[in-house]
């Protein structure tokens, strides 16, 4: 009998999977290939541009007169540190302003003396006349009471009366308001800056009713700070305490205005009598 070989069992092959993992490696290498040429920088273009520049450079000049670069601005000014400045005139500091032919004035200062002559003999009202404006200082005391900004009935009559003399005439009125430094608080006027604003307003409105143009007047408030005398007197006080009535000339206006401030900044006079009576605000009156 023939002896049977036995068949032989198939080699299973239990590496196939080295296949796929040498695909997979091979793709790998390339992607990291490529993304290394794409970073990485190209020094043979940079080489050959930096040669073409330095070709350029170092080559001869077109121009048969070069341009040297150095001494171009030899010829040239030199230029100052120091800047130049175009002086102008300030107005406040003008002392050739001419005065402009203002004869109304004159008139007016002399209806509104005929008018308030009693009150100018009591002291009460001092009218003053420059070349630029006429001032018409009146006492506080008689326009209005303590701490209030509501005009008197005797105060109505005087107002009235000065409303009468200007109201015909196009000069402009700025009414101004002062106080002594006794300090105010109260729920109208919680400084002296209301009060002197608030009674200067009550003029103006005063002026209105009477027929006095509005577009020529200003109400202004300086409260403490425009002193006429010093305010540790009570003499002094009263005379802080002021409403200014002032009548502006023709001409330019606001050079005239910052020759009024000016005025206004005139320290006060100190005289000895002044400096030995001592400040006790409590019994002052606004």
């Amino acid at each position: 009998m023939s002896r049977r070989r036995k068949k032989q069992e198939e080699h299973v092959n239990l590496e196939r999977w080295l296949v796929s993992y040498a695909d997979f490696i091979t793709l790998l290498f390339a992607f990291f290939v490529v993304m290394y040429a794409i970073s990485s920088v190209n020094e043979g273009k940079y080489r050959v541009l930096s040669d073409t520049l330095n070709e350029v450079f170092k080559s001869r000049p077109t121009s048969p007169t070069p341009v040297e670069f150095d001494n171009a601005l030899k010829d040239q000014p030199a230029i100052s540190n120091k800047q130049d400045f175009i002086d102008l005139p300030i107005p406040g500091n003008d002392n050739n302003l001419t005065p402009a032919d203002n004869p109304s004035l004159d008139i007016i200062s002399d209806k509104i003396s005929q008018a308030v002559q009693p009150l100018i003999d009591d002291d009460l009202i001092k009218i003053k006349k420059t070349d630029f404006w006429l001032e018409i200082d009146i006492k506080s005391s008689i326009l209005f009471k303590s701490g209030t900004a509501i005009l008197s009935e005797d105060a109505e009559d005087i107002l009235a009366s000065i409303a009468a003399q200007i109201k015909d005439y196009p000069n402009d009125v700025q009414v101004e308001g002062f106080t002594d430094n006794v300090p105010i608080k109260t729920k109208n006027f919680p400084s002296n800056w209301e009060l002197s604003s608030a009674r200067a307003a009550s003029v103006v409105h005063l002026f209105e009713e009477e027929g006095v143009d509005p577009k020529h007047m200003q109400a202004i408030g300086y409260g403490e700070y425009k002193p006429i005398a010093e305010n540790n007197t009570a003499e002094g006080r009263n005379a802080n305490r002021r409403v200014n009535l002032v009548i502006l000339g023709q001409g330019d206006r606001r050079r005239i205005m910052q020759k009024r401030i000016q005025s206004l900044k005139q320290e006060p006079e100190t005289t000895p009598e002044e400096t030995q009576q001592p400040f006790n605000p409590v019994f002052d009156i606004q």
